[in-house]
């Protein structure tokens, strides 16, 4: 590892520790139960997951930020590469925020495909990635240098992916066919961040015909309603005092979100009237989550994304 990296990986592990430690309390809260750990990864060679997809055959796919990798956890806990995104030839020096290139967003097409967004502050690097069933690996959609993209959703039947940017604080609409450029597609001070070190947007998910987004800084969840146009309707304020909300997953069609609370090194249950409970903390084995997946009855949560002490995957009992 180099000597710059080495140096990253411990301010954000000693940020990440002084940020999940205090104030602990209580554990495993209904509606969840039986926690455990399902895979360890080796946080020495920068494999600290991020953001989760799920595979039909009850696999889960994962982005390993600081190492650049997709990879994939089987049913049985073993984890396998299943591609590590090229490096740039500056190191990343110029990625917002981190100095250190890194991939974010995770998400699955019906055809297996895979896609992430990559960071890198590069001009040929920078944007949202596909790795296909058969291995092969490609840029799909270029985003400009200076852009941190984060949480990805996937529009199928549009053609496009919708990215939150944590530096530039909106959120892009790319198109995946055509040879289209991205274009801004909601832009407004609920994506902010208060301060320039902190995000502002940053989950995102479609649901119900709808765009939902964190906004990590100011603790909201957000929905955007699409016009038939496939344009951004004005926000809605879903819930608040949510700060550090990170990714976030619904369970089933309902309203009801269990989200990543990455500074509290918590997961909150927040109902559809807005009111939340935290009920996963550090004493459960969190260290800064930063993404949440539902699938029937099982929660997945990612923990020690970006420092830490045990970079892992955590199962949790979902009772309905």
């Amino acid at each position: 590892m180099s000597k710059k990296k080495q140096l990253f990986l411990a301010v954000v592990t000693a940020a990440a520790l002084a940020a999940g430690l205090p104030g602990v309390a209580g554990a495993v809260a209904p509606p969840l139960s039986s926690v455990r750990v399902v895979a360890h990864f080796d946080q020495s060679a920068l494999q600290m997951p991020e953001n989760i997809a799920l595979e039909p055959d009850g696999s889960v796919d994962l982005s390993l930020s600081y190492s650049d990798q997709i990879a994939r956890v089987d049913t049985a806990g073993h984890t396998k590469v299943l591609a590590t995104l090229p490096p740039p030839a500056d190191g990343g020096v110029n990625t917002p925020f981190s100095g250190q290139q890194l991939i974010t967003g995770l998400v699955r097409g019906s055809d297996g495909s895979l896609y992430t967004a990559y960071s890198t502050g590069t001009a040929d690097l920078t944007g949202i990635w596909r790795l296909t069933p058969s291995g092969s690996l490609t840029r799909v959609a270029p985003l400009p240098v200076n852009t941190f993209a984060n949480g990805l959703a996937l529009d199928e039947t549009a053609g496009v992916m919708y990215a939150t940017d944590s530096a530039l604080s909106l959120i892009w609409r790319i198109p995946l066919r055509g040879g289209g450029a991205a274009t801004v597609w909601a832009d407004g001070p609920e994506l902010k961040g208060t301060a320039p070190e902190w995000f502002g947007a940053n989950g995102l998910k479609l649901h119900n015909g709808a765009l939902w987004a964190a906004s990590m800084d100011q603790g909201l969840l957000l929905r955007y309603p699409i016009d038939c146009h496939g344009k951004a309707g004005a926000p809605q304020v879903r819930a608040t005092g949510l700060v550090g909300i990170d990714d976030f997953g619904f369970v089933g069609r309902t309203d009801t979100v269990l989200a990543a609370v990455n500074r509290s090194a918590e997961v909150a249950l927040v109902r559809p009237d807005g009111t939340h409970t935290v009920v996963l903390t550090a004493a459960d084995g969190l260290q800064n989550p930063t993404s949440v997946a539902v699938r029937g009855s099982t929660v997945y949560v990612t923990s020690a994304a970006y420092g830490g002490t045990d970079p892992a995957l955590i199962t949790a009992r979902l009772d309905r």
